[in-house]
């Protein structure tokens, strides 16, 4: 390999570390950051709803795991936001890269991804780790601090408008709404008949011993999301 040929290799390297590796960094640093506000917004907000809930029997809060993760146990249900720790570029089919604002510069259509999950709070307090959690919404956040959703009811609806959200303080209370809301709402439901009649020695003699039967609010059932395509 001529000196030439290695000098240009070795300067598509640099570049590549100058501008993507430091892109990725910068939306992990940025993402990390908006995981650390949105525990404060959620603190604030579940004192809020604290003040009008005289009921100790209805759950109502808060536990930090730490900077990828927080969870929210409120009534029935346990919401957890977890910040994934890779970087996203959107798929090449993607509508977005289509829009004038990832056009014009293609660090736009990188992301942090933080996942929203709702799972039954018995099945976290009781570790039931059969127990099934259902995504209910996925935030992503680019290096411009602009972000969008997709997610169930509003949470697909409301932040869709990339070139212009951001996730100021009061959005981000939108957004805890919407996700507590949605839960709250979201109820257990009874599987078929015939998907429960069989059942094996080993998982009654499971069910009786620490419950730990398979459970979901919606076991045998699917959101009418999971027959489309995501971003």
């Amino acid at each position: 390999m001529g000196n030439k040929l290695k000098i240009e290799r070795r300067a598509g390297i640099v570049d590549l570390l100058i501008n993507k590796a430091a892109l990725k960094q910068d939306i992990a640093d940025y993402s990390e950051n908006i995981l650390m506000q949105l525990k404060e917004v959620v603190q604030h907000e579940l004192d809020e709803i604290a003040k009008s809930i005289n009921d100790t029997r209805i759950r109502l809060d808060y536990k930090d795991n730490g900077k990828h993760e927080f969870r929210i146990n409120i009534g029935s249900d346990t919401i957890v936001f977890q910040l994934h720790t890779n970087i996203f570029r959107l798929d090449d089919e993607n509508p977005l890269w289509k829009t004038k604002y990832v056009e014009k510069n293609g660090a736009n259509g990188y992301f942090g991804i933080i996942n929203i999950y709702n799972f039954l709070a018995e099945s976290v307090k009781q570790n039931r780790l059969n127990d099934v959690g259902y995504l209910i919404g996925r935030i992503f956040i680019n290096h411009d601090e602009h972000f969008i959703m997709e997610g169930e009811g509003q949470l697909g609806t409301d932040f869709q408008d990339l070139e212009n959200s951001k996730l100021t303080k009061d959005v981000m209370c939108q957004v805890i709404q919407s996700c507590l809301a949605f839960a709250v709402n979201f109820d257990l439901v009874t599987p078929p008949y015939k998907m429960v009649q069989e059942v094996s020695l080993q998982q009654i003699n499971a069910i009786s011993s620490d419950l730990q039967m398979a459970t979901g609010k919606r076991l045998g059932f699917k959101f009418s999301s999971e027959e489309k395509d995501f971003y």
